[in-house]
């Protein structure tokens, strides 16, 4: 059976059909893969059943590894190989994580609209989520498509945002819900970068809003009015026509663009078990983008 893309939204999001992850692929049907993600941005591998094991052959089809926030936040254990980022609500032996911990605060921050590894340079380009296990309601994952939303800015927000650079930093997300990091977090956090507000996907060529949770202010602008306009942006973003909700089942895997998406988890009963594993890959093109530190340093 040949492979297919079955569209889910207007904007974003196809479902894979015909494709069996757990066995190996071609360069030609990574290159499909990519071609298809420069069009839907999100691709839904239905019911894959994959382990960690193939999920990272899988993944490593389209770049090299990055591990996020495991290179500023140190943890005690770990359920998943070093390469993986493990974003369950359990710990290291399984059990489910006491609601008031630490861990379980920093996990309230995946609920933000972010894009992940927007913090550091080079960025993230695709993302991996596959579901080991669900709750019985809520859990979603929400995906905005930022190049619809970009083709749909009203023209005084889109002048606003032009050639305008945003600073991103690992802890920012985290500290607006009173997750403040430690001194330790913070001497070993990678120092803040600077990113357009609006960039040019490599793929398609089309323009798109690159902001989140981890953008904690706009070059140029004093803070207050700066984060308005952040804010404005991810409001404009994130209405309901640019925003494709996944309903996650068992084996279920998600590829998400970072380029293209903000992306977050919805609320669930978190004394339920929710298994949620990621895979993400840099995106080296992107250390070749301007960041603004040669014409404005402010």
């Amino acid at each position: 059976m040949a492979i297919s893309f079955q569209p889910l939204h207007h904007h974003l999001a196809a479902e894979v059909q015909g494709f069996d992850m757990r066995e190996p692929i071609d360069a030609a049907t990574a290159l499909s893969f990519e071609h298809a993600i420069d069009q839907y941005a999100v691709l839904v591998f239905p019911l894959q059943h994959v382990d960690d094991v193939q999920q990272l052959v899988f993944t490593a089809n389209f770049g090299p590894p990055d591990i996020g926030r495991k290179k500023a936040v140190k943890t005690a254990g770990s359920r998943v190989p070093p390469e993986m980022i493990d974003l369950s609500n359990l710990d290291e032996n399984g059990y489910v994580i006491d609601v008031t911990s630490r861990r379980i605060l920093s996990l309230l921050g995946t609920r933000l609209w972010h894009t992940d590894s927007s913090y550091q340079r080079p960025a993230a380009k695709f993302s991996m989520l596959r579901a080991v296990a669900v709750p019985s309601w809520g859990g979603e994952t929400e995906f905005a498509d930022c190049r619809a939303a970009y083709d749909a800015l009203p023209e005084c927000l889109g002048v606003e945002a032009e050639d305008r650079f945003a600073e991103h930093w690992v802890h920012h997300s985290r500290s607006t819900l009173g997750w403040d990091p430690t001194e330790e977090e913070i001497r070993g956090a990678m120092p803040p970068v600077r990113w357009p507000l609006v960039r040019v996907h490599a793929g398609s060529g089309r323009k798109t809003l690159y902001i989140g949770a981890h953008a904690r202010r706009v070059i140029g602008l004093p803070l207050p009015a700066g984060r308005i306009l952040l804010r404005d942006l991810q409001e404009h973003a994130t209405q309901p026509e640019f925003v494709y909700r996944h309903r996650w089942r068992l084996g279920d895997l998600v590829l998400w663009d970072n380029r293209a998406v903000m992306h977050r988890g919805c609320r669930y009963d978190l004394s339920q078990v929710r298994d949620m594993r990621r895979t993400t890959v840099l995106d080296p093109a992107s250390l070749n983008e301007r960041d603004c530190a040669d014409d404005l340093v402010t």
